[in-house]
């Protein structure tokens, strides 16, 4: 997979693509990341790629030209004309990780970091084929959500993780929250590892984990619980874990009275 990332930050992202699973994945060649900052195609002698609002008001507008002279680079240098461009906006569609997983198909990413008051907006309309927001708050720039989109896809990519099942066990990949995870100690002063992890059985394990993370979610994300269409195991398992989290509740309050 090729990402390219149009930014007045390379530093940032390339120093973002360094680390972790993705920083190993692009030094196996697994995943190709370049950037491309638009005062290096700036008209004048000042690498201009930002000027002041129409209107009046505070702050500056990245330019059409520098952004559409970077684009076309980026394009160029990959080959290809088939890059989706995006670009990183609060008011674009909010990421999650099924957004992920089909961004994570695609041969190639052109990501575009917005600063200042944004971008003019004839060029969104013009080159770009989608907005992405990493939430609903505002960043100083798109550079972050450049880093959270490039590791969230790179990850995904075959041959990123030791381990392919690890992707497949995190939060969001079934719809629910992942379950709890404990290493050793396996006796400890703030607890005890759950016997069932340590048992050996790893028909109990497998149960306990989807009872734990249906239940995380009924507590923690219940929106996410009310979008899937739960089967007749998942129910009765949830059921269980419901009982069994009221139950402690009662004892938590009854022993917390009685002091």
């Amino acid at each position: 997979m090729r990402i390219d990332v149009i930014t007045l930050f390379p530093d940032f992202v390339e120093g973002c693509a360094r680390v972790g699973v993705v920083g190993r994945a692009c030094e196996r060649g697994l995943i190709e990341i370049a950037t491309w900052t638009p005062r290096d195609f700036a008209s004048d002698n000042y690498r201009s790629a930002d000027d002041r609002c129409y209107g009046g008001g505070p702050g500056v507008v990245m330019m059409i030209d520098p952004l559409a002279r970077a684009l076309a680079s980026a394009r160029a240098a990959s080959g290809s004309s088939e890059g989706k461009a995006i670009y990183l906006s609060p008011q674009g569609r909010r990421l999650d990780q099924a957004k992920v997983e089909a961004l994570a198909r695609r041969d190639h990413l052109i990501l575009l970091c917005g600063r200042y008051e944004g971008v003019d907006e004839r060029f969104i309309e013009h080159a770009v084929e989608e907005e992405i927001s990493v939430g609903d708050y505002v960043l100083s720039g798109g550079e972050l959500a450049a880093a959270i989109i490039i590791d969230a896809v790179g990850r995904l990519q075959e041959g990123v993780l030791h381990d392919a099942q690890s992707a497949l066990q995190d939060s969001f990949a079934n719809g629910l929250l992942d379950c709890p995870h404990y290493t050793r100690p396996e006796r400890h002063a703030w607890g005890v590892v759950p016997a069932v992890l340590t048992s050996g059985d790893h028909a109990a394990i497998a149960r306990w984990r989807l009872k734990q993370s249906l239940g995380r979610t009924w507590l923690r994300r219940p929106d996410l619980l009310a979008q899937l269409e739960l089967d007749d195991r998942q129910r009765a398992l949830l059921d269980e874990f419901r009982r069994e989290h009221e139950a402690k509740t009662t004892r938590d309050r009854d022993s917390g009275s009685g002091e």
